[in-house]
């Protein structure tokens, strides 16, 4: 299975390298995709160099500025199929999705429509350096957007997934209008309420050692307040007969 690999970025250039080789270390048949939102650090540049590195097997899309995390992942969604992924994978730059995970979920994929990394599931943890707020503020943001939304996921806001190629191009894409991190939430909420097979695998989700983190309050409140928006919006998606 040909497998596409996600990775929006801003102000990565500490991490790329890494993240490209343990990659490209892994026993899967897969194409790194770059997206870069013009980062002033010169990540889109040094992408380049990496594409010459592993020629056919990195490219890069250059954006002209920080358009966010939906943009990037819709035009990386379209690049990936265009091009004839089997499957498109979703994975931060930062090493928070350790890259040997994507073999378990590659795995699950054969009986899923859609795996998720999580970090609440049986074997699944956060990093043990997290102060307990931090904890307590990611584990209530899951429990709060998978009971309003009514989805039996664990963890509805991990950014590491894996989607089958024949799922992505089922989503209503052109419907999504979350900016923020609440663009993960969107998505799996339509997964679920179009009767996608949605499979869970544990991770440990570790914290960025390199570079600046991207969340902010702001971002956060947009997510406590889209969550009933989202539940609204799709109210009309039911499984196909």
């Amino acid at each position: 299975m040909q497998i596409t690999v996600i990775v929006p970025t801003y102000n990565e250039a500490e991490n790329l390298p890494r993240l490209a080789s343990a990659l490209f270390m892994l026993p899967i048949d897969l194409h790194l995709l770059v997206v870069d939102d013009a980062s002033p650090d010169g990540t889109g540049r040094l992408a380049e160099e990496l594409s010459t590195q592993y020629s056919g097997r990195l490219s890069v899309l250059h954006r002209p500025g920080k358009l966010g995390l939906r943009s990037a992942y819709l035009q990386g969604f379209q690049h990936a199929l265009d091009n004839g992924a089997q499957a498109v994978a979703q994975m931060d730059a930062d090493f928070s999705h350790d890259p040997q995970a994507l073999i378990q979920m590659t795995d699950r994929l054969k009986d899923c429509d859609v795996v998720l990394g999580s970090r609440y599931v049986p074997g699944g943890s956060v990093d043990s350096r997290w102060p307990w707020w931090r904890k307590k503020l990611s584990a209530f943001g899951n429990f709060y957007a998978r009971t309003i939304l009514g989805v039996p996921l664990r963890d509805m806001t991990t950014g590491y997934r894996l989607w089958r190629r024949e799922a992505l191009l089922g989503l209503p894409l052109e419907r999504i209008r979350s900016n923020g991190y609440i663009f993960l939430v969107e998505m799996a909420y339509i997964a679920y309420r179009l009767g996608y097979r949605i499979g869970e695998t544990p991770i440990y989700f570790a914290d960025r050692r390199w570079g600046q983190s991207k969340m902010s309050f702001r971002i956060q409140v947009e997510a406590a307040l889209r969550v009933w928006q989202v539940k609204w919006s799709y109210r009309d998606l039911n499984p196909p007969l």
